[in-house]
């Protein structure tokens, strides 16, 4: 009876998603409401979670729960600790969540909401998901080995080698895009620069009161930084109502230098005093939020007004160019798949594990959340009317630099929005303006905004929730900042102290200041750049971080596969064989666009070409920039390529058998936390 009950309750559940499905692909001629969205993601993840996850625990990974993890055989009290699966969990989706499921859903927009929506359902569950999946447990079963160094060990000393240098490479690039997003959402912001300027004393506070006044005590630390946070959101309002408002109204460049300064100071100060005690805030502000912002779709209903396609998926787009494939899919990024997550899953995750079967929760399940995420950012972008979405995100540089002149030709495109309209909406979330305000953070931040209003407050607390939700993408955003660059030094000390070993000590002091300086000057050099770009940036520099991230997301499916093979699971090479071809079907397409394409929006070799033979202000340097980045670009490609040649190679030889397969897993050693459950 329970089984026939089973059966039924998950054929309802297929049978709901496929007209959820059917709904938001089919109803063209009238708006649809977001529930339809919000039913299809639950329905897929359910049944994706329940059959394909434990297929790919039980079938290909063999998951054996007596087997003993590193956190067990190693634990050390310090870097190899036994944890709760959840705490494990929590952990996880804090380190992944990092800007792009917020923000490369919101730009994607622009070609209608259903492209998204499928790239980011089927992307997640048979590439994601698997990929964080598959990772953690070889990184488990390798005493947490980082990538790069199941690379040399699995594939060749080549194969490492290539990937350490990709890896760093993509690195700053991330780190350079993000901090774009940051900058774009504060530039001549008061009320959000304090409320964000305000979390740095707060975390500095957190962390001497757990260091020194109450040390251990997270929870009432956390709920402190909490209450301060929210009452920093407060004191932004007044403060941009107040003579002071120009204290904290900057300039993208002067957002640019204060960012590079932020930066450094998280690499450089002992963890515990800032690193640490933004991660608790970021926590609490994350899983808070996006639990009430799905509660209040749920709620509130809202009604997409985005279209499902528009007439933008030539090509033409004003958000940035390029055509659905591949530039969504690149755009999308993280809330599909994202190659920065494999540096977690080999990080510090599987030094946590305690079991081995909660690798499957821990990795496929935090994919799943990160991916509901971007769900909920599709929605966040499509229930605002589609002429001020575009309003919002479109450069001046191709909307026009004027109120007017902008309106007039995004009503051109038939999505009417007027000054007035946009003047009335600034106020309301008390905005001097909101036109150009590209990269996708402050539509998200109006679509939450809205969504929100229409449950608490309506519009009387407007500008409290947008403000609210820019200091959410920003806590979002700034984790990922501070930790990415920690981990670049970590990374940098570790390749240059085999050429100088002081260098590489992660205790000295000079090490760490030199480290921290090169790293968070390169990103900054490409932060800077994009600020300066007439276009916005996020034309050049999203579809580079796109691109670096899919190409690294490679690199881990190529390790994967590889051990699948060598290990004998041929038959099942398939669960990351398939994603690895549709990446690099995707991220090679997408790279050779964006260096060698005529068009000067899409390329970065024709827009150099044609801004050098303009009169624009600084146009050598900008060609200059453009040229930079189509040779990073080639650079990385040729990179990854010779990572997927050198795989294939001992593909070829093991199946071929021309080579005996050796892996490097760690020894079986029976666990004794298996024992004392029993």
């Amino acid at each position: 009876m329970n089984r026939l009950l089973r059966i039924l309750v998950w054929t309802l559940i297929a049978f709901l998603g496929a007209a959820a499905f059917a709904t938001i692909a089919l109803r063209r001629s009238e708006p649809i409401s977001a529930l339809w969205i919000v039913t299809a993601a639950v329905c897929t993840y359910s049944i994706a979670y329940r059959f394909y996850s434990r297929f790919v625990a039980m079938r290909v990974l063999l998951l054996d729960p007596n087997r003993a993890t590193p956190a067990e055989r190693l634990d050390n009290g310090r870097d190899f600790v036994p944890t709760n699966k959840w705490v494990v969990f929590g952990h996880h989706f804090a380190a992944i969540a990092g800007p792009g499921p917020l923000v490369g859903p919101v730009l994607a927009a622009q070609f209608g909401y259903l492209p998204g929506v499928l790239w980011i359902l089927v992307g997640s569950v048979f590439g994601g998901c698997v990929q964080d999946f598959v990772v953690l447990l070889f990184s488990v079963r390798r005493d947490g080995k980082s990538l790069t160094e199941m690379a040399r060990e699995e594939i060749s000393p080549l194969g490492g080698t290539v990937a350490f240098i990709a890896v760093i490479t993509i690195i700053i690039i991330l780190l350079g895009a993000i901090g774009l997003i940051v900058v774009n959402a504060l530039k001549g912001s008061p009320w959000g620069t304090f409320t964000i300027a305000a979390t740095i004393p707060i975390a500095l506070l957190m962390g001497f009161y757990l260091r020194r006044i109450r040390p251990g005590k997270v929870i009432e630390a956390s709920l402190m930084g909490f209450i301060l946070v929210m009452l920093s959101i407060w004191g932004g309002q007044w403060i941009s109502l107040s003579p002071y408002a120009s204290w904290f109204s900057f300039s993208g460049i002067t957002l640019c230098f204060a960012l590079i300064v932020y930066g450094f100071a998280a690499s450089a100060l002992p963890v515990w005093l800032l690193l640490a005690p933004r991660d608790y805030l970021s926590t609490f502000v994350k899983l808070g939020t996006i639990s009430v912002l799905a509660l209040g779709i749920l709620i509130s209903r809202p009604t997409l007004h985005m279209p499902a396609l528009t007439q933008f998926i030539d090509g033409t787009g004003p958000v940035f160019a390029g055509s659905i494939f591949p530039f969504a899919l690149i755009t999308i990024a993280c809330g599909a798949i994202s190659g920065f997550h494999s540096l977690i899953s080999s990080g510090t995750t599987p030094k946590l594990v305690q079991r081995e079967t909660e690798t499957r929760i821990i990795g496929y399940g935090a994919m799943i959340a990160e991916s509901f995420v971007a769900i909920m950012a599709v929605i966040a972008a499509c229930v605002l009317d589609p002429g001020v979405y575009f309003a919002v995100n479109s450069p001046a540089g191709i909307v026009g630099a004027s109120a007017a002149a902008a309106t007039h030709t995004i009503s051109s495109w038939g999505f009417a929005v007027s000054p007035a309209q946009m003047s009335d909406l600034a106020r309301a979330v008390g905005e001097q303006s909101l036109f150009n305000r590209t990269g996708g953070a402050p539509a998200f931040a109006l679509g939450m905004a809205h969504i929100f209003s229409r449950t608490i407050g309506g519009t009387a607390l407007l500008g409290i929730w947008y403000h609210f939700a820019i200091m959410f993408e920003a806590l979002f955003i700034l984790t990922t900042l501070d930790a990415g660059t920690r981990v670049g030094r970590f990374m940098l000390q570790d390749g240059l102290g085999r050429i100088w070993k002081p260098l590489g000590r992660t205790s000295w002091y000079p090490s760490i200041l030199f480290t921290s300086a090169v790293i968070v000057s390169l990103w900054g050099y490409f932060l800077y750049a994009g600020v300066r770009d007439p276009l916005g940036g996020i034309n050049s520099v999203w579809p580079l971080f796109g691109i670096a991230n899919q190409l690294l997301a490679i690199v881990a499916l190529c390790v994967s596969t590889t051990i699948l093979i060598k290990s004998g699971k041929t038959r099942y090479m398939a669960v990351t064989l398939v994603p690895l071809f549709v990446l690099v079907s995707i991220t090679f397409t997408a790279a050779y666009h964006k260096v060698l394409n005529p068009n000067p929006r899409i390329g970065f070799l024709a827009h150099a070409h044609q801004i050098a033979a303009s009169t624009v202000a600084g146009a050598s340097r900008l060609a200059f920039n453009d040229r930079l980045d189509a040779l990073i670009t080639a650079t990385l490609v040729a990179l990854v390529f010779l990572v997927v040649a050198e795989s294939a190679r001992v593909w070829f030889q093991v199946l071929s058998g021309r080579r005996q397969p050796s892996l490097h897993e760690s020894p079986f050693i029976p666990s004794q936390l298996a024992s004392e459950e029993m």
